[in-house]
């Protein structure tokens, strides 16, 4: 079995997430990719995010009904800041013959020495780079780059502004992000 962990935030999961989880489940053969919104991001730790249940609640609303797709909730039970090489461990001793891989943003990349047991999550899983633009993949293992310029800080921006963002997320994201009225406070208050 080929298992992808697709880590974030969420804060909120958009078209852009779901058109590179399909890109590389079809491209790979992965039989499954698992969306784990964190509890509480290392690498975010002076921003707050939405809360857990509303980003759980956008997460599992964006992925209901796609073939290969679920959502795991585990990282929101944990306390702490939220690390992959934990939820690693934890896919690791539910699925001990599973191959693993893991999506990271191409945007993240930078920031990957500074991850906690780096070195050892590499020998766990094969890292998959999703990026949003074609750039020179060549230092990576296996890298899937669509042409796509959607963010969540746009997003949230867009919604601060009062602009649409349909097409952007799914519908029913959408709803919860009008239902919630979140990211209505000034977008240079808002994290990425």
């Amino acid at each position: 079995m080929r298992l992808a962990l697709f880590g974030g935030t969420f804060d909120q999961i958009h078209a852009g997430h779901l058109i590179l989880a399909r890109e590389a489940r079809e491209t790979l053969g992965l039989d499954e990719v698992i969306f784990i919104p964190a509890a509480l991001s290392p690498h975010k730790l002076d921003t707050a995010p939405t809360p857990p249940s509303v980003r759980w609640a956008m997460l599992c609303a964006a992925v209901a009904g796609e073939p290969g797709f679920r959502a795991d909730d585990l990282e929101l039970h944990r306390p702490g800041p939220s690390f992959t090489f934990d939820t690693v461990m934890e896919y690791r001793r539910r699925y001990p013959q599973a191959e693993l891989f893991y999506f990271i943003g191409q945007d993240h990349l930078a920031k990957l020495p500074t991850w906690h047991r780096i070195d050892e999550l590499r020998q766990m899983v094969t890292l998959i780079v999703l990026g949003r633009a074609v750039e020179n993949a060549a230092a990576h293992e296996v890298c899937i780059s669509r042409r796509i310029d959607i963010s969540a800080t746009d997003i949230r921006n867009r919604v601060a502004k009062g602009l649409s963002i349909r097409y952007l997320v799914p519908e029913q994201v959408a709803d919860l992000i009008q239902k919630h009225h979140l990211y209505l406070e000034s977008p240079t208050s808002l994290g990425t």
